[in-house]
């Protein structure tokens, strides 16, 4: 399937658990569905495809997986709730949220209109608040659960910035700092809360990159490792905070990223 740390799959046991993953359909959300599945967890695969998403469940049931797509526009509250409403119908519980949906469409900040702003705050901020409060009312319920989003590097302060891209690293930002304060708030009911912070990672939507060598050595030349991340390396770092080896940890951003923040 693809290169799996299969002494971290056994290691982070999920079995029992149930995860949701949002923006599963493709790149890394793809992966971060189908290595919890390996792990032992029962996984939604949601996305605004279903299609898509169903390929994602037929690749998990190949590996005796056990998953279900759901069709979600994760910045739509009736559809973020009917997500988790869907899950319960399935497995009962939700122990696990990877909110991983997102978009970021390059426009100049001089050019960029108030609808193209406004999609990517409601898809990038919104859509994790909307997913992570319908999740974690069901969390509480049963006083244990766990909340992994992911940001990016381009979250400001020790991140990086990136030219076309102000509204998505104002998201990417915001999910920050939203995620410290639902870690306090949480806490006491027995949900943990972090951020995952990737670099530059081979995906699909990062495809542009590598077709234009002059944009790739540029990237490269910022980051220790040179090379672009996989996706599964992120992946690993999700079943780590999904699992209760991370048990001690809440309100942390982990930065993978090749060593580029540090650079």
């Amino acid at each position: 399937m693809f290169g799996l740390n299969k002494t971290l799959a056994k290691f982070c046991d999920l079995r029992g658990k149930v995860a949701i993953i949002t923006g599963a359909a493709k790149g890394m959300g793809r992966t971060h569905a189908i290595i919890l599945a390996k792990a032992g967890a029962k996984v939604i695969v949601s996305d605004i495809s279903k299609e898509e998403c169903e390929k994602v469940v037929e690749e998990i049931k190949k590996e005796r997986g056990e998953a279900m797509a759901v069709k979600c526009d994760i910045s739509k509250k009736a559809e973020a709730d009917n997500l988790v409403k869907e899950t319960l119908n399935k497995f009962k519980k939700v122990d696990i949220l990877v909110n991983n949906a997102g978009i970021y469409p390059f426009e100049p900040f001089l050019q960029m209109s108030e609808q193209n702003f406004e999609k990517v705050i409601d898809v990038n901020l919104k859509g994790y608040f909307l997913c992570s409060q319908a999740a974690a009312k069901e969390m509480a319920k049963q006083k244990s659960g766990v909340i992994v989003n992911i940001t990016s590097i381009a979250m400001g302060q020790v991140g990086v910035g990136f030219q076309g891209l102000t509204h998505y690293c104002a998201s990417k930002g915001g999910i920050v700092a939203m995620s410290e304060a639902m870690a306090l708030e949480l806490a006491p009911l027995g949900i943990r809360v972090n951020c995952i912070a990737p670099g530059a990672i081979d995906t699909p939507g990062t495809a542009s990159i590598k077709q234009d060598a002059k944009t790739l050595e540029g990237i490269l030349a910022g980051i220790p490792l040179k090379r672009m991340g996989k996706p599964e390396e992120i992946s690993n770092a999700v079943l780590f905070l999904s699992s209760d080896e991370s048990s001690y940890m809440t309100g942390s951003t982990v930065v993978v990223d090749g060593g580029w923040v540090a650079g």
